[in-house]
Formats: C-alpha cells, sequence, structure tokens
C-alpha cells in the first residue's frame, strides 16, 4: 500500500484538511459503532473495537465522539451496517478493493459502480483482484519509539512478520488474525503506536505514468468521498518524479 500511503501525503497537503477530516471522523465512527455493535462495548473485551478506538484516537478523534459511537452501538433501532467488499480494475488496469458498510447495499453497489465505470475503472466480481493482495495486520510506531534493531526485535519477540523502517516511521506487519495479539505484544516493550488495524498488502504492483495516476487518483478520490466507503486500496506505483508533478 506504499503508493496508497503516498497519495494521501500529497492530498493532505493539498489542503483538503477540514472536509476530509470531518468525513474521516463519521468513517471511524461508523467503525466503532459496527465493532461495539458485533461484540461487546467495552474495548478490553472485544479486539476490533479497541482496534477501531485506537485507529480514532490516531487521527485525533475527540473522546465524546468515540464515546456516542459506543453508546450508539447499544441503541435499540439503530442503524444496521453491513459490511460489503468491492473488487474491479482502475485506469491502467491498477486492481482496486473497495470496503464499505452501508445500511442500503443497492445504492452503494450502484454509487461504487458508476464510479468506476465513469472514471476508466470497471467493477469486477468479488475475487476478481483480491488474489494480488494478502490481508495483513499493520502496526506503526514514530521513529521515536526506538531504533531499528529495537524494534525489530521487539518485532520478532511479539511475533511480526517483517519491518521496514522509513523516513517518517516504522511499519510493521503481521499475520491478520495476529493484529491483537501482536500490537499488544508491543505496546508492552515500545508503548502506544499510532496506528494498528488491518490492511490489503498487494503482492504485485503497477507503475503509473503521470496520465494515469491522475485518473488514478480521481477515482480514488471520489470513491473515497462517498460516505458509504470506509477504506480504498489500490496496488499502484508512482516513481518520485512523477509523484513531484502530481504534488505540484
Amino acid at each position: 500500500m506504499a503508493g496508497h500511503s503516498k497519495w494521501a501525503n500529497i492530498q493532505h497537503r493539498k489542503g483538503r484538511q477540514d472536509a476530509l477530516r470531518s468525513k474521516l471522523f463519521s468513517k471511524l465512527a461508523k467503525e466503532i459503532t459496527v465493532a461495539a455493535k458485533m461484540g461487546d462495548p467495552d474495548p478490553d473485551k472485544n479486539p476490533r473495537l479497541r482496534l477501531a478506538v485506537k485507529e480514532a484516537k490516531s487521527q485525533s478523534v475527540p473522546k465524546d465522539v468515540i464515546q456516542r459511537a459506543i453508546d450508539k452501538s447499544q441503541a435499540a433501532g439503530g442503524d444496521d451496517y453491513e459490511e460489503i467488499r468491492y473488487e474491479g480494475y482502475g485506469p491502467g488496469g491498477v486492481a482496486v478493493i473497495v470496503e464499505a458498510m452501508t445500511d442500503n447495499r443497492n445504492r452503494t453497489a450502484s454509487t461504487v459502480r458508476s464510479t468506476f465505470g465513469k472514471h476508466g475503472g470497471n467493477l469486477g466480481e468479488t475475487g476478481s483482484v483480491s488474489f494480488m493482495f494478502e490481508r495483513k495486520g499493520e502496526i506503526i510506531y514514530p521513529l521515536s519509539a526506538g531504533d531499528e534493531d529495537a524494534v525489530m526485535e521487539a518485532a520478532i519477540e511479539a511475533g511480526a512478520e517483517n519491518v521496514e523502517t522509513n523516513e517518517e516511521n516504522h511499519v510493521i506487519t503481521c499475520a491478520d488474525t495476529d493484529l491483537n495479539e501482536v500490537s499488544t505484544a508491543l505496546e508492552e516493550t515500545l508503548g502506544e503506536s499510532e496506528t494498528a488495524k488491518l490492511i490489503w498488502q498487494p503482492t504485485t504492483t503497477t507503475e503509473l505514468d503521470l496520465d494515469g495516476a491522475q485518473k488514478l487518483m480521481k477515482l480514488i478520490e471520489i470513491l473515497e468521498d462517498d460516505d458509504d466507503v470506509q477504506r480504498v486500496t489500490a496496488n499502484f506505483e508512482i516513481s518520485d518524479e512523477v509523484m513531484e508533478q502530481l504534488a505540484g
């Protein structure tokens, strides 16, 4: 997902922060509500809820918003959301996975399908592109958590699979089913992580030129703007040169 995090950085620099922030808050709150409804409303007894709350805190979602989202899960007659995954191809043959939470499956399917169609992509069947990704747990620590060796040692000890250190942070990956266990073990040695969540990690990537990158970014942006869409992942690579042109 290297490509997608680079894209997130550009988006951030372009100053859509306020609108994006309120959208992000509502998506994170929806994840908290669904997680609390499916399990226990106490994050200590519900690993999925614990991770959802952690992710919300890492994005500076206020405590009262988090509590309201948990309370909403216990209210009678609340919205019933179902989780749906859409898969398809974007411009340049890039594989795209769209994760949604919706109270109206037909509305969401129709919006996602038409968005793909209008922006040079096409929606496929479930399973049509997910074989090009692996489901993984991703835990991110700031560089201040420790040097590479210390973080690597803690990660191995905790049962993680891989550590990559870049200019901004330490990115630790583990099996999807081990995420709660590994992140809990890491907290004991490295302290609180910035974020811990499930991701789709591409096993193969497609490199895009400037035109392809611009078209794909537009598709991702419009998909992410939809209230029913929680996350969009794509297996693209962009060279630093194209990245600079995009950011310009």
